[in-house]
């Protein structure tokens, strides 16, 4: 297959990758283990029809959107937060978490005049409350967002959990949740309409999803 046939797809780097590769893999498209663990950052299937290219998720919408890839598979959470002009066709139904506000336990939201949001996702915490007629200082951090509350940064947090481990190792409890998120395949609208391979791979990804789903289903 010649590279104008190839798809690529940009893979979040870390679980999401595994959980989509391993989809993959059930449906017959295998990367060499070697691959995976070498450190290169475009890797192959075994028969030369995907390129994956391993990215920070936040990169994701913006390799899909810019048509340097086709397809993608990231977060629900990072796609809200990117506003991009993609397609998202399928939820794979991988890496589940919830996007919350936290607090400190006992910690009265309700008294502040502005509320002062630590959050590595700034469109959607202001999005939230402004829905909800409350003033806030968005503070956009990198990590660690559950300190910003112990030292006094902001009064609350926005962040991803998926066990609610960290947060209550950080003496933090979930007020609220303000989305639920899973693996989702987007797509790039140019490639979706003249690539006939970008509808196989949706068709593919679907049924290995469903299958993976039910299973769970029945096993609960």
């Amino acid at each position: 297959m010649n590279e104008k046939q190839m798809l690529t797809v940009a893979l979040a780097k870390g679980r999401m990758q595994q959980d989509a590769l391993a989809l993959l893999a059930r449906a017959g498209v295998v990367v060499n283990e070697d691959e995976i663990r070498s450190r290169r950052l475009a890797i192959m299937d075994e028969q030369n029809r995907f390129r994956f290219v391993l990215v920070k998720p936040t990169d994701v919408p913006v390799y899909v959107e810019h048509g340097v890839a086709d397809c993608g598979v990231v977060g629900h959470d990072v796609l809200a937060e990117s506003d991009a002009d993609v397609l998202q066709p399928l939820d794979l139904g991988i890496a589940a978490c919830r996007l919350v506000v936290a607090a400190r336990v006992g910690e009265r939201l309700e008294d502040a005049v502005v509320l002062r949001v630590a959050t590595k996702y700034p469109r959607l915490a202001a999005k939230h409350f402004a829905g909800r007629g409350i003033a806030v200082e968005v503070i956009k951090l990198a990590g660690s967002v559950e300190l910003a509350p112990s030292l006094d940064l902001a009064d609350c947090i926005v962040d991803l959990v998926e066990t609610g481990r960290t947060l209550l190792e950080n003496d933090l409890q979930i007020v609220e949740t303000i989305l639920t998120s899973s693996g989702r395949l987007c797509v790039n609208r140019a490639s979706y309409q003249m690539k006939p391979q970008v509808k196989e791979l949706i068709e593919m990804f679907g049924r290995v999803a469903n299958k993976v789903q039910n299973q769970a289903a029945v096993s609960v």
